[in-house]
């Protein structure tokens, strides 16, 4: 999933974007309510955490306006306004679900795969090709039966590419799609992650390069 924190305290939004990118999230931060807004209109974000409290566009505004142009972008605001009252006017104002400070980690991780269920296109289900199987609930990837450890980012390369299996990709879009705005990275990085992903592929079994090289395009998932 691909998130955007919107939080104007490092000491908060720098643990929590590497915590999520643990869980092999997709992550952007940015501090303010008015960059938030700009962010959220390129439709690459399927969830926000959205703090109230931020310089020059407050939370419950920015909720309000998500809204009001029919985004149905998930939204946990996070903030330690705790009273029955600010819980009602962050619902309200079109929040999906409310989160106190301080909050554990793994009581946000629970409540993020809560919303995922909610929402039919990003609701985890196993991926399946041939004897390849990826379970996004428990983030474990299989080939007949036996374990394939990855490392995030090639678990997320593969997904992406399982999500669209007939289609051929474009390393742009891989950029695009699987890297943070925050991060430097090109070409280089994702041949490199694909070729490793490839190997540690091949020594499961699968005796065919999976992801195969469009010349002079990218990429797309191959027969097994």
């Amino acid at each position: 999933m691909r998130i955007l924190i919107v939080e104007d305290d490092d000491r908060i939004a720098k643990p929590l974007a590497e915590f999520l990118r643990r869980q092999h999230h997709i992550v952007d931060i940015t501090t303010d309510g008015f960059a938030a807004w700009e962010w959220s209109q390129s439709g690459l974000y399927e969830l926000i955490l959205l703090d109230l409290m931020l310089p020059k566009l407050d939370g419950i505004t920015l909720c309000k306006r998500l809204r009001a142009t029919s985004s149905n972008v998930l939204i946990l605001m996070l903030t330690a306004r705790d009273t029955t009252d600010d819980k009602i006017i962050g619902l309200d104002a079109g929040a999906d679900d409310y989160l106190i400070k301080p909050f554990d980690l793994k009581e946000l991780a629970a409540r993020i795969r809560a919303l995922a269920r909610r929402t039919p296109e990003i609701r985890p289900q196993i991926l399946i090709h041939g004897d390849l199987q990826l379970d996004p609930a428990t983030q474990q990837v299989t080939y007949a039966g036996n374990i394939i450890s990855l490392t995030p980012k090639e678990y997320m390369i593969l997904e992406y590419f399982l999500r669209n299996p007939n289609q051929v990709v474009t390393r742009t879009a891989i950029l695009d799609k699987l890297w943070d705005f925050d991060k430097s990275s090109g070409e280089g990085s994702i041949k490199t992650h694909i070729t490793n992903l490839r190997n540690k592929l091949k020594a499961s079994g699968i005796s065919e390069d999976l992801i195969e090289n469009i010349y002079g395009i990218g990429y797309r998932l191959g027969h097994n």
